[in-house]
């Protein structure tokens, strides 16, 4: 009798040991799987999201806001509900001319605030479904190399605006967000 109790209590200590093991390799796994995604998240940013509202028939809009990334990164594409395509362009000046061009992508260098605003780098939204409204939002996807897909709101401001409320020379008064 004394035989079999010792051989249940080393039993169930080697039991209790493998399922310890077990449980600290699932652990173990979920956090290297957690470590893993917080690495390609890459920590970017994304702040100061806005766009302007746009006339009752109005194919076209932009949006525009702020990207930090600690570490480097691209952004190599934007997706939209509200427009049928969404592009990132540049516009610049060559021979007092104004001139608008889609870009390939936008590189984010390392801890370097990269702001989209009127006259420089934006988002064209091309093919609205629907007309921007002051007050209203509308969802964006941005597309990183290194962080991958990051979904923002962006808030519509009054059209004419040249920058989120709150910011420096912005049309509109601070509101709370």
């Amino acid at each position: 009798m004394r035989w079999s109790v010792l051989s249940t209590r080393k039993w169930r200590a080697a039991n209790t040991r493998r399922r310890t093991a077990g449980l600290g390799l699932v652990v173990g796994a979920i956090l290297a799987l957690a470590g893993s995604a917080a690495a390609q998240s890459g920590g970017v940013e994304v702040r100061d999201a806005w766009a302007r509202a746009t006339p009752g028939g109005a194919e076209i809009g932009a949006a525009y806001l702020t990207i930090v990334a600690p570490q480097g990164d691209r952004l190599t594409a934007v997706s939209t509900p509200a427009a049928k395509e969404a592009e990132l362009h540049t516009m610049s000046m060559e021979g007092g001319v104004m001139k608008m061009r889609p870009l390939d992508g936008l590189d984010i260098p390392a801890g370097q605030p990269v702001t989209l605003k009127p006259g420089g780098n934006h988002i064209m939204l091309l093919g609205l479904t629907q007309p921007l409204r002051e007050g209203q939002t509308f969802a964006l996807t941005l597309s990183f190399d290194k962080a991958g897909r990051q979904q923002i709101v962006v808030p519509v401001e009054k059209a004419g605006a040249m920058a989120p409320p709150g910011a420096a020379g912005g049309n509109a008064a601070p509101s709370a967000r």
